[in-house]
C-alpha cells in the first residue's frame, strides 16, 4: 500500500471511532472523484465486524434474504462449486450453504480485507459450515479461467464506480456456468436514492455494461430483498454460452502468471513467477501485491 495512504490510518481510525464516512474522507484527501481499492480496502477493513453484528441483529432479514439467493441458485440445477465474490464477512454464504442442502460442494469467498476474512472464518466456525476463505482482489482473482460453477455478489462491486466493465469480465472469466450479480442499479432507485449512489462512488448502469460486453443476461429485476430503500438492489443472472468442459481445479494460482500455487505451512509458491505469497493466521493473502520475489525458493 502506498506510504501516502498509510500515513492516514491514524486520522481514519479517528474518523472510523467517529461514526464518520472513512471513504469520503479519503476521496477527500485525494481529492478523487473515484472510489480506489485503497479507499475501499481501508473503510472495509476497519468496519469488520459491524456485518456479523448486523445479521445477528437483524435475523429476519439475514433469512429473508439468503432464502430468496437459495431460491434463485437452486433453480439453476445443481453444482459443485460456489463462490462469493467480495464475500465480506461471509455472513451471507454461511447462512446460505445450509439452505442450499448440498453438503457435497465446495463453497468459497474472498474479499481485499484480511480482516473480514478472519471475521468471516470465526463466523462459519461458529455456524459449524465449512468454507475456503481468502484474501484477493476483485480485479485480479487467482483462480483459473471457468472454474467456478456458481459465482454470485452481494453488494460487493458496489463501491467501484467507475470499474465497472473490469469487475464484470473478470467474474466472467473465473465462471462456468453463471454468474449472478446482486448489485445496486440506479434504475430501480427514486432521485435521493440515484444521488446518494453517485455521491458514494457506486456502480453504474451494470445492465448496460453487460450488454455492451454481449453476454447473456438470462434475468433482470429488482431483487424482492433489500435493507435500504435507497440502495435498492437488482438481480442480473448472466449465463455462460457454449458448454464448456473444464476439469480445471478450483486450487489457487498465481494472480500474475496464473499457474497453480504450490502450498506450504505458512505460504504459496509460484514456480513460473518465482514469487510467493503469504498466508497471515492460516488466511491466503493472494493479491499480486503482496507477492515476494523468491527466485531462489527451490
Amino acid at each position: 500500500m502506498d506510504k501516502n495512504i498509510l500515513s492516514l490510518i491514524p486520522r481514519v481510525k479517528e474518523i472510523f471511532e467517529k461514526g464518520e464516512n472513512i471513504i469520503q474522507y479519503l476521496k477527500n484527501s485525494k481529492r478523487g472523484s473515484l472510489n480506489t481499492i485503497e479507499d475501499i480496502l481501508i473503510s472495509y477493513d476497519f468496519q469488520s465486524g459491524s456485518y456479523i453484528k448486523f445479521v445477528e441483529e437483524n435475523p429476519v432479514y439475514s433469512n429473508d434474504y439468503t432464502n430468496a439467493i437459495e431460491k434463485v441458485i437452486s433453480a439453476l440445477g445443481s453444482f459443485d462449486v460456489i463462490l462469493e465474490a467480495g464475500v465480506g464477512e461471509a455472513t451471507t454464504l454461511v447462512n446460505l450453504i445450509p439452505k442450499l442442502n448440498n453438503s457435497t460442494a465446495k463453497y468459497m469467498g474472498f474479499d481485499i480485507s484480511w480482516s473480514r476474512i478472519n471475521y468471516g472464518n470465526k463466523y462459519s466456525t461458529k455456524k459449524s459450515v465449512k468454507t475456503d476463505l481468502f484474501v484477493a482482489d476483485l480485479f485480479n482473482i487467482p483462480l483459473k479461467d471457468s472454474s467456478v460453477d456458481v459465482v454470485y455478489t452481494s453488494h460487493s462491486i458496489e463501491p467501484n464506480g467507475g470499474r465497472e466493465k473490469e469487475a464484470i469480465i473478470e467474474l466472467f472469466r473465473i465462471t462456468k456456468n453463471y454468474l449472478i450479480l446482486l448489485e445496486p442499479t440506479n434504475q430501480f432507485a427514486n432521485e435521493d436514492g440515484k444521488a446518494r449512489m453517485k455521491k458514494n462512488g457506486y456502480v453504474q448502469n451494470l445492465i448496460e455494461t453487460i450488454k455492451e460486453l454481449g453476454y447473456n443476461i438470462i434475468e433482470y429485476r429488482p431483487f424482492e430483498v433489500t435493507s435500504n430503500p435507497f440502495n435498492p438492489t437488482g438481480l442480473y443472472i448472466i449465463k455462460k454460452e457454449g458448454q464448456i468442459i473444464s476439469d480445471v481445479t478450483t486450487n489457487y494460482c498465481c494472480p500474475i502468471s496464473k499457474d497453480i500455487l504450490i502450498e506450504y505451512p505458512d505460504h504459496f509458491y509460484s514456480e513460473k513467477s518465482l514469487v510467493s505469497y503469504p498466508k497471515i493466521m492460516g488466511i491466503p493473502c493472494l493479491c499480486e501485491s503482496y507477492g515476494i520475489l523468491t527466485s531462489k525458493h527451490e
